[in-house]
């Protein structure tokens, strides 16, 4: 099972994960955004996203919003933007 190792929060809304297989990539949350409902719209303040922390390897906000981990990795690596950590 693919899990979250380290996480860092980048302008624009977007997330750089480690995973725990070595890769690593960035996710742009902006489409997410466009989503409407009380768990996704305290995210669109920066503030609020950056407050992003790991619950068992899943990226949760403090409203309890998460992503499932093995989701994110499957959606960074679909973009094109999974690589192998090379100090991994």
């Amino acid at each position: 099972m693919i899990k979250v190792a380290k996480l860092k929060v980048l302008d624009g809304h977007r997330l750089h994960a480690t995973f725990s297989d070595g890769t690593m990539g960035e996710y742009h949350f902006s489409a997410a955004l466009t989503e409407t409902g009380p768990m996704i719209e305290p995210l669109r303040d920066p503030a609020y996203f950056a407050r992003v922390f790991l619950e068992d390897g899943a990226p949760t906000w403090p409203n309890g919003y998460d992503m499932a981990p093995e989701w994110l990795h499957r959606e960074i690596e679909a973009a094109g933007g999974l690589v192998r950590n090379a100090a991994a």
